[in-house]
C-alpha cells in the first residue's frame, strides 16, 4: 500500500444533493422546501424566539423589576488587597494608578474600599468611595483615606 492507491472507505463519500435542477432530478420544482410558508421563501431567517406564531415565551411572561439609570457601579477592593500591593511594591501611598498597574482595576472603573482584612502599615489611600469600617481601619492604622 502506498500513496498512489489510497481511497476513502466504501460508503463514506457521497455526491452532494443538487437542488433545483429540473424535474428529472427528483429535486426540482419546490427544491425540497415543500409548498408555501416562510421556510419555502428565499431570504427566510428564523427569528430568535419565534414559536410558529404562538405567543413567544418572552412575551407571555410578565415584566418585573427596574433598572436605575443613575446607579454608580464601583469595583470593590478590600484592605487585604491594598496591604498586599503596598507590601509587594513598597508603597506608602496607593492611588488609582497603582491599582491599574497592579492589574486590579481597568481604566474606567471606580473604586470602593471595603474593610475585609487588615493593614500592617500606615497607608494614604485615594479612592472614589470608602465603607465606614474601611475608613476607620485606615485611620486607626495611622493612614489617611482620601475621596476623589
Amino acid at each position: 500500500m502506498d500513496l498512489s492507491n489510497l481511497q476513502p472507505a466504501p460508503g463514506s463519500v457521497r455526491d452532494r444533493k443538487r437542488i433545483g435542477r429540473g424535474p428529472g432530478s427528483g429535486k426540482g420544482g419546490t427544491s425540497t422546501r415543500g409548498h408555501k410558508g416562510a421556510k419555502s421563501r428565499s431570504g427566510y431567517k428564523r427569528k430568535i424566539g419565534f414559536e410558529g406564531g404562538q405567543m413567544p415565551l418572552q412575551r407571555r411572561l410578565p415584566k418585573f423589576g427596574f433598572k436605575n439609570i443613575f446607579r454608580v457601579e464601583y469595583k470593590a477592593i478590600n484592605l487585604s488587597v491594598l496591604d498586599a500591593i503596598a507590601t509587594a511594591r513598597n508603597l506608602e501611598k496607593i492611588t488609582l494608578e497603582d491599582l491599574r498597574s497592579a492589574g486590579v482595576i481597568n481604566k474606567k472603573q471606580l473604586v470602593k474600599v471595603l474593610a475585609d482584612g487588615s493593614l500592617t502599615r500606615a497607608l494614604t489611600v485615594e479612592a472614589n468611595a470608602f465603607s465606614a469600617a474601611a475608613e476607620k481601619a485606615i485611620t486607626e492604622a495611622g493612614g489617611t483615606a482620601t475621596k476623589l
